[in-house]
């Protein structure tokens, strides 16, 4: 233990290009977190279902899934440096795809240009991680990937300040009568089309600023030499990789466990804002408590990683992961706003989980990190199919989110059982670190 407290979490020679690859981080919580507000966006504008609506995210993240082989591919052959410059030019094209998706009023396009959106997400998150790790000694690998993810919540924090205060809050679409009632709906298919195409600008700007601002990202990191790990980077055999990967069980259920916790997060940051409206709470105020989750959440990963130095990551992941289950309970049953405040509650157990789950399944891998990178990032496919899942649980008895109860509680409720079983894979591969893994490795 005294040995891995000496050794440098990031050391001097590397720490502007860690500063760089950390930033992009927060660049791509910005784009997920801007996103999952629109959700909402998109269903008051073109007058979708819940169960159209998740396709925002079915779209955003099975991008993940569709490019994250191809982009470790792509660092076998070439580098890191050269697939982040890849990632950013994705990223910066899907963005700026808003632009004709807005002009055109197609749903379809703007699920086209998320997908490839998050193909450059795909690549900078299956290179970036890694990458981070790379950066130094395999003792403080975790714990130095964990400090970089603690950027990300800034990211999102910003991204859904923009959502609340550019998009959401200037949603014509969204207004209310003095009644509450929604006035779009009482429109003429005529007045709905002129606010429509406003509305869908709106949406558009924030995205076709942010791809401008990614190609600025491109062009600084072009020319700064950037480290090489030569052990991590050499060229492997893909076949080889992936046979001494899934043999090891650490590793696949720690793909497994991924998958469900992401799953579990993009739920509860995606549907709080309905479960607000159940509350009375309108689409600009219920943003707050979006922006209370991922406080609450870059609170928890701050605590998380300074306690990692002092508790095996296999337990902290347990106990985060029992934490998580308790307060989605309260979410299920709590009554009135305190159940609200349980959900966001959930944010702060989660917070260290994509961090540590990625840390744990790729110690030790050496060179065929990139590839199990590779299908831990495939595996925020999760946050693609479970949202999905829970939209089509809302729509069981209508549209509207208190249509019928379970157990006692609507709908909207007992939906979020999905993220309590999710949390308890989650936890049950902590358990397993910390009784099994860790025990063998030691």
């Amino acid at each position: 233990m005294n040995t891995t407290q000496k050794i440098p979490v990031v050391s001097k020679s590397v720490l502007i290009p860690f500063i760089l690859i950390t930033s992009l981080f927060a660049l791509w919580g910005l784009a997920n977190d801007m996103t999952n507000p629109m959700v909402r966006g998109f269903q008051k504008v073109l007058e979708l279902s819940n169960t159209q609506a998740s396709l925002v995210q079915l779209a955003f993240y099975g991008g993940y899934f569709t490019m994250a082989i191809p982009a470790a591919l792509f660092v076998n052959r070439f580098s890191y440096k050269k697939g982040v410059l890849l990632g950013l030019v994705l990223y910066a094209v899907g963005a700026l795809l808003f632009y004709p998706a807005a002009a055109k009023e197609s749903y379809g396009f703007f699920l086209a240009a998320l997908y490839i959106l998050t193909f450059g997400l795909a690549f900078l998150e299956t290179t970036s991680n890694p990458y981070i790790l790379s950066m130094g000694a395999e003792e403080t690998a975790t714990q130095r990937l964990n400090f970089a993810q603690m950027f990300n919540p800034v990211g999102s924090i910003t991204g859904l300040l923009i959502a609340q205060n550019f998009v959401l809050g200037a949603l014509q679409s969204d207004d209310t009568n003095a009644d509450g009632t929604p006035i779009f709906d009482t429109l003429s298919e005529s007045a709905k089309a002129v606010i429509r195409t406003s509305d869908l600008e709106i949406i558009r700007n924030p995205y076709v600023i942010l791809g401008i601002v990614v190609a600025f990202f491109f062009i600084l990191i072009s020319v700064i030499k950037m480290p090489q790990n030569k052990h991590q980077e050499t060229k492997v055999n893909f076949m080889d990789s992936v046979r001494r990967l899934w043999k090891q069980p650490k590793f696949a259920f720690g793909v497994v466990a991924q998958a469900f916790y992401v799953g579990a997060q993009i739920m509860c940051w995606t549907f709080v804002y309905q479960y607000a409206e159940t509350l009375g709470i309108d689409a600009k105020s219920a943003v707050w408590y979006g922006l209370a989750g991922y406080v609450v959440f870059l609170t928890g990963r701050t605590i998380g990683t300074a306690l990692m130095s002092k508790i095996d990551s296999g337990k902290l992941l347990m106990f985060f992961g029992i934490g998580g289950m308790l307060t989605l309970v309260g979410a299920i049953f709590l009554p009135g706003m305190l159940g609200i405040y349980s959900l966001v509650a959930t944010s702060l157990f989660m917070s260290i989980m994509f961090p540590t789950i990625y840390g744990i399944a790729l110690e030790g891998q050496g060179e065929d990190a990139k590839f199990g990178a590779a299908f831990l990032v495939m595996a925020i496919v999760g946050g693609a199919l479970l949202p999905y899942l829970q939209g089509y649980m809302l729509d069981f008895g209508g549209f509207g989110y208190e249509d019928v109860t379970f157990l006692g509680v609507t709908e909207m409720r007992f939906s979020f059982v999905l993220s309590l079983l999710c949390l308890l894979v989650v936890a049950i591969y902590g358990h397993r670190t910390y009784k099994i893994y860790h025990q063998k490795e030691g």
